[in-house]
């Protein structure tokens, strides 16, 4: 598989993630759409093993998904600009402290963009539990197992 062709599955990844954010779309689905298409052009056993944890990590996902409450973001005062701190925490998280960082970074994107809005620390504490209890988590769970594919992917591609 050409450098182009991995940038291009790289960059559905990222729209994939960007997806899980967004209420609807389908980013769960991209990512391991993405990560379908490179393993059908990739012949090596590696990409097969991607693959088909991908689709484990996806599947058990979903089914934490069902077990939590549904998501209720928008009622429970979660704004956009909340959604992408807690993306970009996530990301960061992520990689700043591989795979585990997500979970607090998430959390910690939700806790700087409402100490932003409300101004308090105590009123902000209170807005990320309320978000956690509304959908966050559901959240977290899907996004989590994306990244989570995502960096096998890397892996996979740079050390495979």
């Amino acid at each position: 598989m050409g450098v182009w062709e991995l940038l291009l599955v790289g960059l559905v990844m990222l729209l994939g993630l960007c997806g899980v954010l967004v209420p609807g779309a389908p980013g769960s689905w991209l990512v391991w759409a993405a990560v379908m298409w490179w393993a059908l052009k990739d012949p090596r056993p590696v990409a097969w093993g991607v693959l088909v944890g991908a689709t484990v990590v996806l599947f058990l996902a979903q089914v934490v998904r069902w077990v939590l409450p549904p998501r209720r973001l928008r009622a429970g005062g979660a704004t956009p600009r909340m959604t992408v701190c807690a993306g970009l925490g996530a990301l960061l998280g992520f990689f700043l402290l591989p795979v585990l960082g997500a979970i607090p970074g998430f959390m910690g994107g939700i806790y700087l963009a409402e100490r932003l809005r409300l101004g308090r620390s105590g009123e902000a504490r209170a807005a990320l539990r309320a978000t956690m209890r509304s959908g966050g988590t559901s959240v977290l769970v899907e996004l989590f197992a994306c990244l989570l594919i995502m960096g096998a992917w890397l892996g996979a591609v740079f050390w495979g």
